[in-house]
């Protein structure tokens, strides 16, 4: 018999769900709290289901009896209706999503790869930034001239590398929607050309080849503490960042009794990017190390200080390289540049080079990091370093300690 609304709202709940059918597979659910529920009952390549149609009373008999008619209709031209429905309701659900809504779950993927104040500067570039323009907008709506006229309030400011990071996020952003089915294109890929580019970077200054091998000399004749001189010659013979080598445990290192496999495993957090970082050691920075070994070891790091760190200062290897007469001429951070430029001069392959001096490599152009990538390469090349800075310093003539 086919239900009629005074029979729907005679029903009461009992102690368990109960069915109230109508006809064509249709039939109320009557739960123990009351509620009614609209169901239709179907069957799909040999396989019974039930389809959700709505609740009673807001679906009225009427409304009901078309949703099942329609399924029907779906249902005959070989389709799922119950699949149709659940691709509907997760359609609405993405065109639901908003920029702002993905942003944030895109942080929230990335923030355990950097430190906390690099999240929290990200997360406040787009919430001043970004949010306020494109943060409602629905994210299969936003186009490129949408989020150029985001970036173009920014760079107003003449804050042009903030500008270009905003646009590097953005378009981050919009790549973990397309891989997450939320989007089908990146609005911010096409805007390179639109955009003042940020002014070239300041490098830190770094000398000449042809003033290397005298550098080295005054490194090993340097009268001050024999840590620092070490530390020194280790900045030059391996190019790592000073604050990972201040901060360097013997714990750290392997191999040095084993010529050609001696390697030095910085740690994730240790390293800028957060990001763990093998360095292959010359056998030049294997016997500087030996060197230090007596000095230091039974402390556990290379370079112990009383400071609150529990390590040399940030400034020491400085004061150093100023005591030598280099004041204004390099610094550690320019023994990289004087590395990389001579690399690249003598023809290594530029991704060695860059994954030696371990740069952000963790975007679509320069592929997933992989901390052990090109390490045979590397290792050929920073032994080709080891010896370069031997010969340089053997060709050069005696130097006092400061002065050119």
């Amino acid at each position: 018999m086919p239900l009629t609304d005074a029979r729907l709202r005679a029903a009461k709940s009992k102690e368990k769900s109960y069915k109230l059918h109508d006809f064509g597979g249709l039939f109320c659910v009557v739960s123990p709290t009351g509620g009614k529920y609209w169901r239709y009952k179907f069957t799909y390549r040999g396989k019974e289901k039930v389809l959700t149609l709505g609740e009673y009373p807001r679906i009225g008999i009427a409304d009901a009896r078309k949703r099942r008619d329609d399924a029907k209709t779906i249902l005959d031209e070989g389709r799922d209706p119950a699949a149709e429905r659940r691709a509907a309701k997760e359609q609405e659900r993405i065109q639901a999503l908003t920029f702002e809504m993905v942003a944030r779950d895109w942080w929230e993927t990335r923030r355990h790869e950097w430190t906390e104040k690099y999240a929290a500067q990200v997360m406040v570039r787009l919430e001043v930034d970004m949010f306020p323009k494109l943060g409602e907008l629905p994210i299969v709506e936003i186009t490129p001239p949408v989020v150029l006229a985001a970036l173009r309030k920014v760079e107003a400011r003449g804050v042009l590398e903030t500008t270009r990071r905003l646009k590097q996020y953005t378009s981050a952003i919009f790549r973990y929607a397309i891989a997450s089915g939320y989007c089908l294109h990146d609005p911010a890929a096409p805007l390179a050309g639109a955009l003042r580019p940020p002014p070239r970077p300041v490098h830190h200054k770094s000398i000449r080849r042809d003033e290397v091998g005298t550098l080295l000399r005054k490194i090993e004749a340097y009268d001050g503490e024999p840590e620092t001189r070490i530390a020194l010659q280790l900045a030059l013979l391996t190019a790592v960042r000073t604050s990972e080598l201040r901060g360097a445990w013997w714990s750290e290192f392997e191999g040095l009794d084993q010529p050609g496999s001696a390697l030095w495993r910085i740690p994730a957090e240790r390293m800028k990017m957060r990001q763990p970082h093998l360095v292959p050691l010359s056998t030049q920075a294997v016997a500087a190390l030996k060197k230090l070994a007596p000095l230091t070891r039974k402390s556990g790091r290379l370079f112990p200080g009383k400071g609150p760190e529990g390590v040399m200062s940030n400034n020491t290897m400085l004061f150093a390289l100023y005591r030598l007469g280099y004041r204004g001429r390099t610094t550690t951070h320019g023994f990289r540049s004087l590395f990389s430029t001579e690399a690249n001069e003598r023809g290594f392959n530029a991704d060695w080079i860059e994954r030696q001096l371990a740069h952000d490599e963790r975007d679509d152009v320069r592929g997933a990091y992989n901390a052990a990538q090109y390490l045979a390469q590397r290792r050929e090349m920073m032994q080709w370093w080891g010896d370069e800075l031997e010969k340089l310093q053997a060709a050069a003539q005696p130097a006092h300690l400061s002065g050119p």
